[in-house]
């Protein structure tokens, strides 16, 4: 891996979970040719590549906007905002994020080096594709031995990832604690009144309460906080699973969903005229299902057996292992290389889908509301 990709690679652990950095723990098979890796100190792939981002980041933005819909809020008191401002700035004052952070990913931010030093395990499993445990029974010296004929400059090389990439991150914490400081105000001066916020004022301005607002945002992603939390989730886990009886049973209540195949042909018509469909063509599909030789082909389906999966899932994993090797990349799926009317034609399918579903789910909860209404 470029030492310009292993930067990016390390900086992005400060906005993702650590889950997505879990490594391997064996050796790609197959893997003798590497696909060619971008070249991203090129200035059209850089651009190309920051187009993609944006478009990319735009889309889940749009996504977001959805789900925290605020243009329906009413306007905030100007005096209001100003003490909330106030108040953030003592909570999340500068290089909070980057303490936050810290928190979170410090110790894992050096594992994730430790484990791309070319003497790991990992490494040396990706480097001779030897399986790992093997190498996890060499004793130290010889791994060092064997990442040296590699890379003897391992160590500088780690130091100089750490040089860039550090001052990197902390840029870019700082520069997210404006626009969240600013957003955390507005909640601020929703959530309480203004006599609320001069007395919250009052006490951070003391030193108990300068130091409480210094360390509260931190405190959250503390280690012992984060341990407790994650170890709380297994019985929780457990309490939904010694529940499953009881919830089955209660669920068992509800009107079974139909399926086209369970309408009648009047049931069709309505539903034609509902989705401004030919009314045939509903029910030539509704037909075709309840067809013997399709369920026949269903049963087959369900008969396969795991030899059968085994063997169309190895084929697959040796043509995906064939195409990765061969460094292929269709450029026609890009959707820059697309024309406009087909980018147009595409979008529109989308959007009509996310809405179709969207109007679904209203429907089945009105209906099941609907449903109980009438049971009652």
């Amino acid at each position: 891996m470029s030492n310009w990709k292993t930067a990016l690679l390390a900086g992005a652990m400060a906005c993702a979970p650590v889950q997505a950095f879990a490594a391997p723990t064996e050796a790609p098979l197959a893997e003798t040719v590497a696909p060619a890796e971008e070249d991203l100190t090129s200035p059209e792939n850089l651009e190309n590549a920051k187009a993609k981002m944006q478009r990319e980041m735009d889309q889940a933005i749009a996504m977001v906007e959805k789900f925290f819909d605020t243009s329906n809020l009413p306007p905030i008191d100007p005096a209001r905002l100003a003490l909330a401002r106030q108040s953030t700035a003592a909570l999340l004052p500068a290089g909070s994020l980057e303490k936050m952070v810290d928190n979170l990913y410090g110790k894992a931010f050096d594992l994730f080096l430790a484990e791309m030093d070319g003497a790991s395990p990992l490494m040396l499993s990706i480097k001779t594709g030897v399986e790992s445990d093997k190498i996890e029974a060499l004793d130290d010296k010889s791994k060092t031995a064997i990442a040296d004929l590699f890379d003897p400059h391992r160590k500088e090389r780690g130091d100089q990832i750490l040089k860039v990439v550090k001052p990197l991150i902390s840029e870019a914490l700082a520069d997210l604690e404006p626009p969240m400081r600013e957003g955390l105000a507005k909640a601020y001066a929703r959530k309480f009144s203004a006599p609320q916020l001069t007395e919250m004022n009052a006490f951070f301005a003391t030193p108990t309460g300068k130091l409480y607002a210094s360390e509260s945002m931190a405190l959250g992603a503390d280690p012992e906080v984060m341990l407790a939390t994650i170890k709380a989730v297994p019985p929780m886990i457990t309490k939904f699973i010694d529940r499953a009886p009881q919830i089955e049973g209660q669920l068992k209540e509800l009107p079974k969903e139909k399926q086209l195949t369970d309408l009648s042909d009047a049931e069709i018509a309505k539903l034609a005229k509902l989705m401004k469909v030919d009314a045939k063509t509903l029910k030539e599909t509704r037909d075709n299902w309840t067809n013997p030789a399709v369920e026949e082909a269903v049963d087959a389906g369900a008969d396969w057996n795991a030899d059968d999966a085994s063997a169309a899932d190895a084929a697959a994993d040796a043509a995906a292992a064939a195409a990765d090797a061969a460094g292929e990349w269709d450029p026609a799926y890009e959707r820059a290389n697309w024309s406009a009317a087909d980018l147009k034609r595409v979008e529109d399918a989308e959007s009509a889908l996310e809405a179709a579903s969207t109007a679904a789910y209203d429907a089945e909860q009105a209906a099941i509301a609907n449903a109980r209404k009438k049971k009652k």
